[in-house]
C-alpha cells in the first residue's frame, strides 16, 4: 500500500473535518431562522440543485421526508418545462449552489418569487445573486474544494450534506417528531421492527414467576429454576421487589442456611420495571446498560402484568 495514498487520503479528510468544525462554528441566526422557515410551511419543501449539488438535494429531500417533513427534488432545468407544476404557494424552496451563479438555478428563482414560495440559499458566496434573492442565506464557508485543482466538488458537498441534516435533525426537534413518527415511515426491514416492537409484543404473560411477601428462599429457589432466573415478589398485584439468579449465587457466598430466609430480607427493592406500551429498543437499552437479564412489565396503574427478558426482546428484533 503507498503510503503517498494514505497521506492524500488524510489531507482530504482532514480537510473536510475543518471545513465541517468552521460552518460549525460560524453557525448562528440564519439557521434559526431557516429552521423557522421550515417549520412554519404549510406545503412541501422542495429542494433543488445542479450536478452534484442536485445529487446532495436529492438526498436531503429524502431526509426531510424520512422525519416528518414532506419534501420533493426539483431539477432547476425540469422545472422550466413543465415540473413547476409540483410547487404551490405554500412551500419553501431550498436552492443549493457553491457559487450561487448557476445559470439553471437562477432561472428557477424567478418563477419561484411569482409563486411567493420564501427561499432558502445554501452557497459559499454570500454576496451571490442566489444570496441576495433568498430569504435567508446559509453560507457553507467553503472556500477550497479537498480536489488539487480546486474542481471536483468534494468539500462543498459534504459540508452542504452535514448541513442539511442538521436542518432536518433541528426540525424534526422543533416539531416534536418522535421515534414513533419515525416508525410510521420505515415499516420494513430491522429499522422497522425495531422501531414498532413494543414490551406486549414479547412480554410472558402468564404464568407469572410471582412470589408472596411471606414466600421463603426455598420457594423462590424452585421459581427461579423454572422461570428463567427471575422472582417477583408482589402485594396486591403491585411489585414489591424482585429477587433473581445473581442475587441467589451473591446470598450462598455470605448465609450457609439460605433457604430459610424470607424473600423480603433479599429482594431488590426499587428494581427496574418495564411499562408495557414502551418501545422494546427502550427497554433492551436499559436492560444493557444496568446488566439486567429480565424485568417485570407493569401497565398504567403499575401493576403486574408480564415479564420481559432481553433474549426475546433481542430475537423479536427490538435491539
Amino acid at each position: 500500500m503507498s503510503t503517498d495514498a494514505v497521506a492524500r487520503g488524510r489531507r482530504v479528510l482532514a480537510q473536510e473535518a475543518e471545513a465541517l468544525r468552521v460552518v460549525e462554528a460560524s453557525l448562528g441566526q440564519p439557521f434559526a431562522d431557516a429552521v423557522a422557515l421550515l417549520a412554519a410551511c404549510r406545503g412541501r419543501v422542495i429542494v433543488a440543485g445542479v450536478g452534484k449539488s442536485g445529487l446532495v438535494a436529492r438526498k436531503m429531500a429524502a431526509t426531510f421526508t424520512s422525519t416528518g417533513t414532506p419534501a420533493m427534488f426539483l431539477h432547476p432545468v425540469e422545472s422550466v418545462h413543465g415540473d413547476l407544476g409540483i410547487v404551490g404557494a405554500h412551500d419553501v424552496a431550498i436552492l443549493i449552489s457553491k457559487s450561487g451563479e448557476s445559470e439553471e438555478l437562477l432561472g428557477l428563482i424567478e418563477a419561484l418569487a411569482r409563486l411567493g414560495v420564501p427561499m432558502i440559499a445554501m452557497t459559499s458566496v454570500p454576496t451571490s445573486r442566489l444570496a441576495r434573492h433568498a430569504n435567508v442565506t446559509l453560507d457553507l464557508m467553503v472556500r477550497e474544494e479537498a480536489c488539487p485543482h480546486d474542481l471536483a466538488p468534494t468539500t462543498s458537498t459534504t459540508v452542504t450534506m452535514a448541513l442539511g441534516d442538521a436542518l432536518a435533525v433541528a426540525l424534526l426537534q422543533a416539531k416534536g417528531f418522535r421515534a414513533e413518527d419515525f416508525a410510521r415511515f420505515h415499516p420494513g426491514g430491522a429499522l422497522g421492527r425495531r422501531l414498532l416492537t413494543r414490551v406486549r409484543d414479547v412480554m410472558e404473560a402468564s404464568a407469572l414467576p410471582v412470589l408472596a411477601p411471606g414466600a421463603t428462599m426455598r420457594e423462590a429457589v424452585v421459581l427461579l429454576a423454572a422461570r428463567r432466573g427471575l422472582a417477583i415478589v408482589t402485594e396486591h398485584g403491585r411489585v414489591s421487589g424482585v429477587v433473581t439468579a445473581g442475587d441467589l449465587t451473591r446470598l450462598l457466598d455470605k448465609h450457609q442456611d439460605v433457604l430459610s430466609l424470607s424473600v423480603t430480607d433479599v429482594m431488590t427493592t426499587s428494581p427496574q420495571l418495564a411499562e408495557e406500551h414502551e418501545l422494546g429498543s427502550a427497554v433492551v437499552h436499559r436492560m444493557e446498560t444496568r446488566g439486567i437479564m429480565a424485568m417485570p412489565v407493569v401497565d398504567a396503574s403499575r401493576q403486574l402484568v408480564g415479564v420481559v427478558h432481553l433474549h426475546d426482546l433481542m430475537r423479536a428484533g427490538a435491539a
